[in-house]
């Protein structure tokens, strides 16, 4: 972002230009935590353990490879809560973790599965719904919605041609497999979300 300049006059009356410091940013919920190094590598760490945790609520899909798990919503979550560089880590944790063989992605497996495409889409997707999030796009149900449902059509942006490519599918064949039975639950994942980040932050305010 480009500093504003204002004219000032250098003391032969010339006119010159200064700088002026961009307003702070707008603040994630995880910026309320005291500031220090130990905050964020425990954020991150965090972050990457409740994304595995929340794989490990995995319901099969019939014909699909990739199940139902709250593995997106988490990843979100810890996106929007953390903020783009936070969130982006975390979920590069997860992901390094789980192809060195921590059996934390979708029902306990690790490694390059098929649905490891959506995992890559996570990441993308964290940064994103982080620098939103910066932008305020938490702090009411409207705009929590649009930060979440753009996340997760980054998701599946990146899962399904990944999935198309590692197992031998149509696009067709992928959208079928990879997006169409999650869709219901994708929305009840935002609704949770409209809920939970602004009441948080609406807390918050209260409390200060």
């Amino acid at each position: 972002m480009t500093p504003a300049l204002t004219p000032a006059l250098t003391p032969a009356g010339a006119p010159m230009t200064t700088a002026v410091a961009p307003a702070h940013p707008r603040q994630v919920l995880a910026d309320l935590l005291p500031a220090s190094r130990v905050r964020d590598i425990a954020l991150v760490a965090g972050g990457a353990a409740l994304t595995g945790l929340a794989a490990q609520l995995a319901v099969p899909v019939p014909g699909s490879p990739v199940p139902v798990t709250g593995q997106t919503f988490a990843a979100l979550l810890v996106g929007t809560a953390l903020g783009a560089g936070r969130g982006l880590s975390s979920l590069a944790l997860y992901a390094l973790l789980g192809l060195a063989g921590v059996p934390w992605f979708a029902g306990g497996t690790s490694g390059a599965t098929a649905s490891f495409g959506y995992i890559l889409g996570m990441l993308l997707a964290a940064t994103v719904v982080g620098a939103l999030a910066r932008r305020g796009a938490d702090r009411s149900v409207v705009r929590t919605a649009g930060a979440m449902l753009l996340g997760e059509a980054i998701i599946y942006a990146v899962g399904v041609p990944y999935l198309a490519l590692v197992a031998d599918m149509t696009a067709t064949q992928a959208v079928a497999a990879g997006l169409t039975p999650f869709l219901i639950g994708d929305a009840v994942k935002a609704a949770l979300a409209m809920g939970v980040l602004p009441t948080a932050w609406k807390f918050v305010k209260r409390e200060g």
